[in-house]
């Protein structure tokens, strides 16, 4: 990833090419009517930073951001901060990082709202080194320590990986405020440190400090990612005490649905989904997403069905749980049906997610030419999860050949994949072709190949 020093060298062709629109009468008619000196009571740039708060259209954006670069209207970090927050709610965290460049590029000093909002870009971007620049930026000007430059800092570190810097960002200030913690237990959760993000709550709690919706909806997260019910329970003991509402209060119910069906207790989920005032396709999402994955696709199914009588459009990851039910369940007919829907009644493109599990719907009921036919018809390249699961397909069900196509590309992703030696070698052994079988084990000898070997391990609670 480029630095900033480098965005800065590529600044002025980036602003005529990417950030301002030509000069068109329509472009022109809409300036005038924004900004004329009858309907701008007030600033100006004021004006426009006002406008740029509603912005939701990126036409609109592009408009009102050619107008303010050559009005100069652009004079405080205000300003400048009205327009990235802009770009980075419509999801266009490069142009708003460039932006970033322009205003240290002309002098203007950023203030405590203008590096969380360059973070925000640069996590987006997975651009580390921008981040350690900024990093350096904020000790600069002092404004590490303050809540929202260093909240950024720790989650930037965290998306990245490195929860060194992370936690050292968070240990270094010992006044340290809510928006810290929820940063280092969101990072960690989102990090995969399940027990960490767990054991951060807590500590928090003994801080003495009073955890928000963020926080919850982050520990619930994770107490469901690690199963542990008894955790989950006194989670939502918390939040029954807390009497918490408001804005998140969806959210925060969606995140306990989605932490019991983790759970395993699909019963209690059900209870949270029927007692919740409003739901949004993220709660329907979260039930049939539990019920697929603990086998209870008929329940999956019928849930599906009774969104779509409330009136509710399901997205993406919805179709994603209702094909992994019928993987599950073997309903083939279903599954292709919601495959096709996608895209015919939804306008949604699938995903190699959703290829994935129809390639897994298919593998299990043994139909593996038409599972091939599926990876050969995508429109994207099969990732080692569809090759990983036609090739255990062809192992259950003895197919040589599809099975000998699912290795080769696999191997092709993943030489050093023992795995798929072992079963290709179990392929042969079970269709009784011993010489293959016999040439597997000499290929995995020369191509210094081992099998791991197996290991079990037991957790002993008093």
């Amino acid at each position: 990833m480029r630095s900033l020093r480098a965005l800065f060298s590529r600044l002025s062709t980036a602003t005529e090419t990417n950030l301002l629109p030509s000069s068109s009468p329509s472009h022109l008619h809409f300036s005038r009517s924004l900004f004329s000196s009858e309907q701008c009571l007030g600033d100006p740039a004021a004006e426009a930073a006002a406008h740029l708060e509603s912005c939701a259209d990126p036409e609109d954006l592009a408009q009102t951001h050619a107008h303010v670069l050559r009005a100069h209207l652009l004079r405080a970090p205000f300003h400048w901060n009205a327009l990235m927050r802009c770009y980075l709610r419509l999801v266009r965290p490069r142009t708003s990082l460039l932006l970033y460049a322009q205003m240290s590029r002309s002098g203007t000093v950023p203030d405590c709202y203008t590096l969380p909002l360059a973070l925000k870009a640069v996590a987006l971007l997975f651009a580390l080194p921008a981040g350690r620049q900024l990093h350096c930026t904020a000790v600069k000007l002092g404004l590490d320590k303050h809540e929202f430059t260093e909240s950024g800092l720790i989650s930037l570190y965290a998306k990245a990986g490195v929860f060194d810097w992370a936690m050292k960002v968070f240990d270094q200030n010992a006044q340290r405020k809510l928006g810290s913690w929820n940063a280092v237990i969101s990072g960690l959760a989102q990090g995969g440190r399940l027990a960490e993000a767990v054991d951060m709550f807590v500590e928090l709690r003994r801080s003495g400090l009073v955890p928000d919706d963020v926080t919850m909806v982050s520990v619930a997260s994770a107490c469901g990612g690690l199963g542990d019910l008894g955790m989950a329970q006194q989670v939502h003991k918390c939040l029954l005490q807390a009497g918490r509402s408001g804005r998140l209060d969806v959210m925060l119910s969606n995140s306990l649905v989605d932490m019991y069906a983790k759970c395993g207790r699909t019963d209690l989920a059900g209870k949270v989904f029927s007692r919740m005032a409003s739901r949004d396709v993220s709660s329907w999402t979260a039930m049939i997403m539990g019920l697929a994955v603990h086998g209870e696709e008929v329940a999956a199914l019928d849930f599906f069905r009774a969104m779509q009588q409330e009136g509710v459009r399901p997205n993406q990851v919805t179709f994603v749980g209702l094909l992994s039910a019928c993987a599950h369940g073997g309903l083939v007919e279903e599954g292709i049906n919601y495959l096709e829907a996608m895209a015919e009644k939804y306008s949604l493109e699938p995903t190699v997610a959703h290829y994935g599990c129809v390639v897994d719907m298919l593998g299990r009921v043994g139909r593996l030419v038409e599972a091939r036919a599926v990876v050969e018809r995508m429109p994207m390249e099969a990732n080692v999860v569809i090759w990983g699961t036609l090739l255990g397909a062809c192992e259950k069900h003895v197919n040589v050949e599809v099975g000998e196509w699912a290795a080769r590309n696999l191997l092709e992703l993943e030489p050093w994949n023992d795995g798929v030696y072992v079963v290709l070698s179990n392929i042969y052994a079970a269709a009784k072709k011993w010489g293959e079988v016999e040439r597997i084990r000499r290929l995995m000898w020369e191509r210094r190949v081992a099998k791991a070997p197996g290991y079990s391990s037991a957790t002993v609670s008093a």
